[in-house]
């Protein structure tokens, strides 16, 4: 559980300390998710007393033993849920720049978000749902719900392991990882080998290809690039028809929306590499 929420129940935040666009967003979260937030404050709900009372409650109806405790195991699962999308928000917000459209997110889309972040209580994992929640806001159309699905089947050491392959990563029009020689220390020092490259390839992030490099057969004689925000060229002999070579991973469309978040200097990448 992320520290912004685990405090107490009462913790609030209130609205009037953050964007316009931030507060509709928690308007538009509450339409889609149905009243999940309050459009004045975001608090916990669920509270241990009220936890409490309402199994007192239960208490008093006649059932088994068998369905009190199903029924008070659903409402403290609920609750861990409702402070698992509550925390991911809280996160989110910061990130919503004064020029977001919140307006502009499709309400399915903010629907299918928080049904699979709900069950994401490590800190940063929920960190990295907040980045694609406030992106979205930032700039709707950004993240489809593929992405979104494959996120939700990411475990720490998945985004771990691609972090560490983005690392590599350079803007050539799009992010491009360069590993040629996946035998080289510089990438086994990364955990980037053969076994992890087809596993991050199997679950939907990139396609590797151990045998054959990927590259562009026609680049310019002056091809513009950027490594981590610093802007490069690269000069070929001919004026045109020129070969690049790209090495034996391309970015899936899922992992080219997720690269620039996985890690705080992608971001820039991206940024400044347009």
């Amino acid at each position: 559980m992320s520290n912004s929420g685990g405090n107490s129940g009462a913790s609030l935040i209130n609205l009037g300390d953050i964007s316009k666009p931030a507060t509709v967003l928690i308007e538009k979260i509450s339409e889609a998710v149905g009243g999940v937030f309050r459009p004045h404050q975001i608090r916990r709900v669920a509270q241990a007393e009220a936890d409490a009372e309402r199994i007192r409650a239960i208490s008093r109806i006649e059932v088994t033993d068998l369905e009190r405790r199903a029924l008070q195991r659903f409402v403290q699962e609920e609750a861990k849920q409702q402070a698992n999308m509550e925390d991911i928000t809280r996160l989110a917000l910061p990130e919503v720049s004064q020029e977001a459209k919140p307006q502009d997110v499709e309400k399915d889309w903010l629907a299918d978000f928080f049904a699979k972040c709900r069950l994401i209580s490590n800190e940063d994992m929920q960190r990295l749902w907040a980045k694609v929640l406030a992106g979205e806001a930032n700039s709707p159309g950004s993240y489809s719900k593929r992405t979104v699905a494959l996120l939700s089947s990411l475990d720490k050491s998945d985004a771990r392991l691609f972090r560490n392959l983005c690392s590599f990563a350079w803007y050539f029009g799009a992010l491009v990882p360069l590993i040629y020689d996946i035998t080289a220390d510089i990438y086994l020092k990364k955990g980037v080998n053969f076994l992890n490259l087809v596993h991050l390839n199997d679950i939907g992030l990139l396609r590797f290809d151990s045998l054959a490099e990927f590259g562009n057969t026609a680049a310019p004689q002056k091809l513009g690039c950027a490594y981590y925000g610093t802007q490069l060229g690269i000069e070929f002999p001919k004026p045109e028809g020129n070969m690049m070579q790209f090495g034996h991973v391309l970015l899936s469309k899922t992992g080219q929306q997720l690269a620039p978040i996985c890690g705080s200097e992608l971001g820039l990448l991206r940024k400044n590499g347009q």
